[in-house]
């Protein structure tokens, strides 16, 4: 958004509900996009605070506390490093649309009418499912998506596992609305279902009755993220589960889900995490003889091959157990610790950073997000136990100290700004 002074308030009852999507037309109906609410950078808090309350409830049920500390921050990483492009520019998603509203619109629906609200409502859930499902079954595609499926674990942090790259294809998939819908409503409904799919990413919620066969769930979603062979290429679901029932891509749950990719990374870096099928596509290209099978590779699905379906073999999608175990850091607990502190840190750097982006210069702004990366990479390096992790660490504190010097970061504690100041002098 351009202007956030002119942007409305937006209540704590709010920011609860809008994770659900039970917001009404009257409150979420603004008729300019200056004035839509982030309700996603509003909504933050309350991940934390819910991944917290997961957190609870998993220990009371299972007696003991849950694990998965290096999948969860992996996860928060890749969330973050996602988001880091909108200090620079507005989203894709939207300046694509209001392109296309500006100039080629049609027809230009009220922005205050509750048909216009609901009939956003349908056609962005509309648009995302055929994204979803172009995500899983064009492999350029999936070289984004693919990040949000490498956690093994399932729980609220692997909703914050995003691709930096999905943007820049998802737009295509929601600019047919820009012939009718106005901006502010396309820009109100996009974040909607965007947070509910939050809270869909949990093992917590088992089934939910009725509601099952309209909307999308946790149950379902569980069968989205496995990598059983039962599971793969179901669910493609937003909010509603009834785009799946109608093409023909729905899945109930019902053995064991193990989640992940069929081909797991096990790393915690967040480069890889983010961008090794970028690099298996290259490797396949230039190793696939034949032009139109190397066309092949980039635009049919992610398991093909010469001979084969567009998507594959449904039974090479190796076989599950089970009784898989995820892919844990070797670290020690100390430095776990250790980790956990570096990145709480870094976390209220992101949020200090956007906050204050308004007032920082460009050169502030890209030296930040260069240090956010580089720590990020180091906590990375640290749970994979690299052999340059002590390396990389030393040459984060190092750059850290140089840039808050420079005036470009502030150090978190007083007692190390009267050191640096002491330094200088």
């Amino acid at each position: 958004m351009k202007n956030p002074e002119a942007q409305q308030d937006v209540s704590v009852s709010q920011r609860i509900r809008v994770m659900f999507y039970v917001m009404k037309p009257s409150e979420t109906s603004f008729q300019t996009l200056e004035e839509v609410p982030d309700y996603v950078r509003k909504a933050t808090p309350f991940f934390i605070s819910l991944m917290l309350l997961e957190l609870v409830v998993g220990w009371i049920r299972k007696g003991k506390p849950p694990g998965g500390l290096d999948d969860a921050l992996t996860s928060m990483s890749a969330g973050i490093v996602s988001q880091l492009p909108r200090l620079f520019y507005r989203s894709i998603e939207l300046t694509s649309y209001v392109y296309i509203w500006e100039n080629y619109r049609l027809i230009s629906l009220p922005w205050d009418s509750p048909w216009t609200w609901y009939l956003t409502f349908l056609g962005v859930d509309f648009g995302y499912y055929w994204f979803h499902r172009m995500a899983h079954e064009v492999n350029i595609m999936w070289a984004g998506h693919q990040t949000h499926h490498s956690s093994e674990g399932y729980n609220l942090s692997t909703a914050l596992r995003q691709s930096v790259l999905q943007i820049y294809t998802s737009w295509i998939f929601y600019s047919p609305l820009a012939l009718f819908i106005p901006p502010s409503v396309y820009a109100v409904h996009l974040q909607f279902n965007l947070l509910y799919q939050f809270w869909i990413h949990t093992e917590v919620i088992d089934n939910l009755g009725p509601l099952e066969l309209i909307l999308n769930t946790p149950s379902h979603h569980r069968v989205h993220h496995g990598r059983n062979r039962y599971c793969i290429d179901k669910n493609f679901a937003g909010t509603l589960i009834i785009w799946d029932r109608i093409f023909g891509t729905f899945e109930a749950e019902n053995e064991k889900v193990v989640y992940g990719l069929t081909h797991p990374i096990n790393t915690f870096e967040p480069f890889k995490v983010q961008f090794h099928h970028l690099v298996n596509i290259w490797t396949t290209f230039w190793a696939t003889p034949g032009f139109f099978n190397k066309f092949s590779v980039i635009f049919k699905g992610p398991g093909w091959g010469p001979g084969k379906p567009r998507l594959g073999l449904i039974e090479e999608i190796p076989e599950v157990e089970g009784k898989e175990v995820p892919f844990t850091s070797s670290a020690s607990q100390l430095l776990k610790i250790y980790v956990l502190v570096q990145f709480t840190l870094i976390l209220a750097f992101y949020e200090e950073t956007f906050a204050d982006k308004a007032v920082l210069s460009q050169v502030s702004l890209l030296l930040r997000v260069c240090f956010i990366i580089l720590t990020l990479t180091s906590i990375g390096f640290l749970l994979d136990q690299r052999p340059k992790a002590a390396v990389l660490e030393t040459l984060r504190c190092l750059v850290f100290l140089g840039l808050c010097r420079a005036g470009h970061l502030k150090p978190c504690f007083s007692s190390l700004s009267f050191a640096l100041e002491v330094a200088d002098g």
